[in-house]
């Protein structure tokens, strides 16, 4: 039987990509090295000011790790082993805060914990407020790749262990940890590195006093423009990160190894004790996943009408028109790079690895490097577009090689027996096969574009005012009323992102084996 093409013929149409990430990622980050190279010295770390703000960056996302881990396991595991109405759905939920733009995330903790805030309980200038919002966003994270290592635990083991004696605890220490544990340290690596390269969280919640090096970074760079400085800062935060990353990518390639065992069989749940801890576990995430969302919601539909008099006035419009458009084209730039990468990545341990290099840098770093590199077309469409686009397509890309992995070899390989060319088994056969797994991808990354917050406010110009920065711009007047119009305008924001999420996860089907 003629195979349908060999793998390595498909690695020509990672050039485009290539180039890409050659252009938009390594000539910027080489200069924003070379700065920082010769603007360091010893002395910019034996500043008080600056170790406090790397210290805190460093503890806040340990602390966020330890905080996900000690409330993420335990909601994990009855996810995991129990079976009741809704839990499919609620799994898809988990995926929301993911798709959420850090400013609606930033906004509905401060509607719940800041001034005046709904809960009664007013934590600015506190670091609980910036560990909150950490957890809203990675606790999900974390449940959902404990589950995933949960499902890879045999059940034939397990209910050997069970059947000799051994209690629900010795059986979780002895048979599931060692499982699980790989699958956890994956997803706390990725959480780190999302809360020690986080900007737009940070920038909000984190206050004078609990600010990051990445806001100190952009602090730098648009109101003292002390360029050396700031890259001799993204030089140490991109040399951590590539740390974090590469330890992230070896636990990732263990977790990439076949294993085809069966989950564990989940039991419905029985008696009060099981829905008390159900109960539980459910106001859990009510309260870390969703109520910030719900706050932001609620805030907006109890402004008065002159708040909502906001989504008239033109800057408004200019801004929702523009987060539509620059959308729409990263997203049109993003599968293209995205569907070529996955392509041709399938075969190749190197492509796949280069796929994810866009996530291990964080955005300042990116839009600080584009600013040094291309200085001529900082101010340019074009590499607006292209920078929204770099950090969106890895989803497509992603979620096209899990697709191909996933393509069974028989229905292509007997299209090309039946004289098919290769572009038509591909447009034919493979393409509507790997269309749920595109779409998806798509999906995420139009989420991406449309909250995207850090390189907007690098690269921006006023007529280029997007939804994020003119939610930015009323955070930073006084008064009640910008507040209000700030909510108005989240709102608005959160429901783009909803529909990108209906996108990704309402049209799933999964089929649950109980016992």
């Amino acid at each position: 039987m003629q195979k349908v093409l060999p793998l390595s013929d498909y690695r020509w149409l990672a050039l485009p990509p290539l180039s890409f990430l050659l252009l938009l990622v390594g000539l910027p980050l080489s200069r924003l090295l070379y700065e920082g190279g010769l603007a360091f010295s010893p002395a910019l770390l034996s500043d008080a000011y600056l170790q406090w703000r790397l210290g805190w960056s460093l503890l806040q996302a340990a602390a966020t790790c330890a905080l996900t881990l000690l409330l993420g396991l335990p909601l994990a595991w009855v996810l995991a082993h129990f079976e009741f109405r809704g839990r499919t759905l609620l799994l898809r939920v988990l995926m929301l805060p993911f798709v959420m733009p850090t400013l609606v995330a930033g906004l509905g903790v401060l509607a719940l914990f800041g001034p005046h805030g709904l809960s009664g309980l007013n934590l600015q200038d506190t670091p609980w407020l910036l560990l909150y919002g950490n957890l809203f966003y990675n606790l999900p994270l974390l449940i959902r790749a404990a589950v995933d290592g949960f499902d890879h635990v045999p059940a034939s083991r397990l209910m050997v262990a069970r059947t000799l004696g051994a209690s629900r605890w010795r059986a979780f220490w002895r048979v599931e940890w060692p499982v699980v544990r790989p699958w956890l340290a994956s997803a706390l690596c990725l959480i780190f590195l999302y809360c020690f390269s986080g900007f737009g969280l940070a920038l909000l919640l984190g206050g004078q006093r609990y600010a990051t090096v990445e806001v100190e970074i952009y602090s730098l760079v648009a109101y003292e423009l002390n360029l050396a400085d700031a890259g001799a800062l993204a030089l140490l935060m991109l040399l951590l990160g590539a740390v974090i990353a590469l330890l992230y990518a070896l636990i990732e390639r263990r977790l990439a190894r076949p294993d085809k065992r069966s989950p564990p069989l989940r039991q419905p749940v029985q008696g009060w004790p099981q829905r008390l801890l159900l109960l539980a576990c459910l106001l859990l995430l009510a309260l870390f996943a969703a109520a910030p969302l719900l706050a932001v919601l609620l805030r907006a539909l109890l402004a008065d009408a002159a708040a909502w008099r906001v989504l008239q006035q033109d800057d408004t419009l200019l801004a929702l028109g523009n987060t539509l458009r620059f959308s729409l084209l990263a997203l049109l730039l993003a599968t293209a790079l995205g569907l070529l990468h996955g392509l041709a990545a399938r075969s190749s341990a190197g492509l796949r690895a280069l796929m994810f290099l866009p996530f291990m840098v964080s955005p300042v770093c990116v839009a600080f490097g584009l600013l040094l590199a291309y200085p001529a077309y900082s101010a340019t469409l074009a590499l607006l577009v292209a920078a929204y686009a770099l950090l969106a397509y890895p989803f497509v890309a992603k979620a096209v090689v899990s697709a191909r992995d996933a393509l069974p070899a028989a229905l292509p390989n007997a299209a090309r027996t039946l004289g098919a060319s290769p572009w038509r088994v591909f447009w034919r056969v493979s393409l509507p096969l790997m269309r749920p797994a595109l779409r998806r991808g798509m999906a995420f990354a139009a989420a991406t574009a449309v909250g995207e917050f850090a390189v907007s406010l690098f690269l921006s110009r006023p007529e280029w005012l997007t939804l994020t920065t003119l939610i930015y711009q009323h955070l930073g007047r006084p008064g009640a009323a910008n507040l209000e119009a700030a909510l108005v305008l989240s709102s608005v924001l959160l429901l783009l992102a909803l529909l990108a999420f209906m996108a990704i996860e309402w049209p799933e089907k999964t089929h649950a084996r109980t016992s």
